[in-house]
């Protein structure tokens, strides 16, 4: 980690956090990913757009707990569709648009989204886990969401909020986790990061500029030539980044 001038003043209290919690979003090693419900799909992309188009311009289509694992649906406009809880492991969704979308719960690992659009998206304890995602923009969405190992070059998470929900720890303290994930040139201006997970990650050029960093975990993460960060609020943290 190259740095020219970094200054932390993190209150302490803040970064002690169960290890029960911290383990919750860990249950994944006990499930068999190799099992259908991980790799079978209950429709075919045709059958997707068929149901986009049979909702209308004003419905939702409701694909909510639907297995579409390993589908092409890629480049189609989502905005319409329900996926809480459905099951879009492998599936291409590159360069598709998911403004708004309810996809709380929904499973998506090694899934491609690059380049689509989840601008106001609900991303509550969404997996994501090893998935590509270069360039998604995620402005302005609720990310409580794994990314552990996932590729988001230039990903934009700009006013997103993936900070840990304090009211919700029914399943252990949910946050954006981005534990040894690929984060160079992404943009979190003004992202409310508190307690987000970002330990072992590259933020090489990333942007951090306002953004609330109060609490996170960075150990072990490569914030080359990271822009600066100020934090507001009563306890003082601060994150500057000073390239000589």
């Amino acid at each position: 980690m190259r740095l020219g001038l970094m200054h932390f003043t993190i209150a302490a209290a803040l970064l002690l956090v169960p290890l029960g919690q911290v383990r919750a979003q860990d249950m994944i090693e006990q499930l068999d990913l190799k099992s259908d419900e991980f790799t079978k799909a209950d429709m075919t992309r045709e059958e997707v757009v068929a149901a986009i188009e049979a909702a209308g311009p004003d419905g939702v289509a409701d694909l909510s707990a639907k297995r579409l694992n390993g589908l092409d649906l890629s480049g189609l406009d989502l905005r319409n569709v329900r996926l809480q809880s459905s099951r879009i492991n492998g599936t291409n969704l590159s360069g598709a648009n998911l403004d708004g979308v309810v996809m709380d719960q929904a499973w998506a690992l090694e899934s491609d989204f690059t380049n689509a659009s989840l601008k106001g998206a609900s991303l509550f304890s969404t997996q994501f886990r090893d998935a590509k995602l270069d360039g998604a923009d995620f402005e302005g969405a609720r990310v409580a969401a794994d990314f552990t190992r996932a590729s988001l070059k230039g990903a934009n998470f700009k006013d997103a909020n993936l900070a840990a929900d304090m009211t919700n720890q029914s399943m252990g303290l949910m946050r954006g986790v981005f534990r040894s994930s690929d984060l160079e040139g992404a943009n979190f201006q003004n992202a409310n990061m508190g307690r987000v997970v970002l330990e072992y990650s590259s933020l090489k050029d990333a942007d951090l500029s306002g953004a609330n960093l109060m609490g996170s975990e960075l150990g072990g993460a490569d914030l080359d030539h990271v822009d600066a960060v100020a934090v507001p609020g009563e306890d003082e943290v601060e994150v500057a980044v000073l390239e000589l």
